[in-house]
């Protein structure tokens, strides 16, 4: 890197947030790793006054689908590059009425209903990730006095639903997760979350609610009806309560997308700067996996992804 200021704080962009900082004023870098391709090159510039890392999440066409996501490339890479927080953005549709559409949430639990993803480094090594509070209490706090401070509807904890993807839940799908404790879900928060506390990095979650899903969506006959009671007023163009559409997902987040980044910026500024993550694997064990030689070719993780939820 052309700066040789320390890059301790990365963030990585869920779903509509491709680009962080202003054209032509970050360095762009393609890290190798042992584990292939990230899912785009990562970008180092400056946000709130630190050196940030930025990666995109599904890559910068939102190319990735979210079970096709190389996540230990991903985590692997910040970590080489010396980031010790990450700031994460997602995009999640609301399980619970509390967590409406247009609410920012500072996740705090997560329930993981994936599977057959890559979700350790220890493949090898006997380690076992405590993992009662998946997101680091002291990046919480930080961002959630942060987000206060903005005129935004937030939440301050919440429980994540990560399911596999890329298909959105059916309504019995979605009313069972809620009855199950979640309040938003997602398709993308593991194995990334676990991935990077192996490595020794903090995750903090930052999530936009995007949607009513499925099982708060009204159905199709009751939507029509909606709509035909309120065509004469403004109502008629509110889609909150509409079923979850790639579509509607993706406006959503355009509408969004200064705000969000106004907020990552926030969290980012917030960060102690004497900020040290916990120990949650021995230190040794995750040295070991960052002494491990990068792949000597790249493997493409790219795929056409059906769903943003991420």
């Amino acid at each position: 890197m052309e700066n040789d200021e320390a890059v301790t704080i990365g963030v990585i962009g869920g779903s509509g947030l491709y680009q962080l900082f202003e054209e032509g004023t970050a360095e762009e870098l393609d890290v190798p790793t042992p584990f292939g391709s990230t899912s785009s090159p990562i970008s180092i510039g400056t946000m709130s006054g630190r050196r940030v890392a930025f990666l995109t999440r599904h890559g910068r066409e939102h190319s990735v689908a979210p079970h096709r996501i190389n996540h230990r490339a991903n985590v692997w890479a910040l970590r080489s590059l010396g980031v010790r927080a990450i700031v994460s953005s997602s995009a999640v549709g609301g399980l619970h009425p509390d967590y409406t559409p247009g609410t920012f949430v500072v996740t705090d639990q997560l329930i993981d209903r994936t599977f057959g993803r890559a979700d350790t480094f220890f493949e090898d090594d006997v380690q076992h990730l405590s993992f009662a509070d998946p997101f680091d209490p002291t990046l919480r706090r930080a961002a959630v006095e942060a987000i206060a401070a903005l005129d935004v509807p937030f939440r301050p904890t919440g429980t994540c639903v990560v399911i596999q993807g890329p298909r959105f839940s059916t309504r019995a799908e979605s009313v069972w997760l809620r009855e199950a404790g979640g309040h938003t879900i997602n398709m993308t928060m593991t194995p990334e979350v676990p991935l990077a506390a192996e490595l020794g990095i903090a995750t903090v979650n930052l999530s936009f609610v995007t949607d009513a899903d499925a099982g708060l969506a009204p159905t199709e006959d009751e939507a029509a009806a909606a709509a035909a009671a309120h065509a004469a007023t403004a109502d008629a163009a509110d889609d909150a309560g509409a079923p979850v559409t790639h579509a509607l997902v993706m406006e959503h987040l355009a509408r969004a997308n200064e705000v969000i980044v106004r907020a990552i910026g926030e969290i980012v500024g917030a960060i102690p700067a004497d900020f040290t993550p916990r120990e949650l694997v021995p230190t040794s064990a995750s040295a070991s996996i960052m002494q491990a030689q990068p792949a000597s070719t790249s493997v493409t993780q790219a795929q056409p992804a059906t769903s943003p939820t991420a």
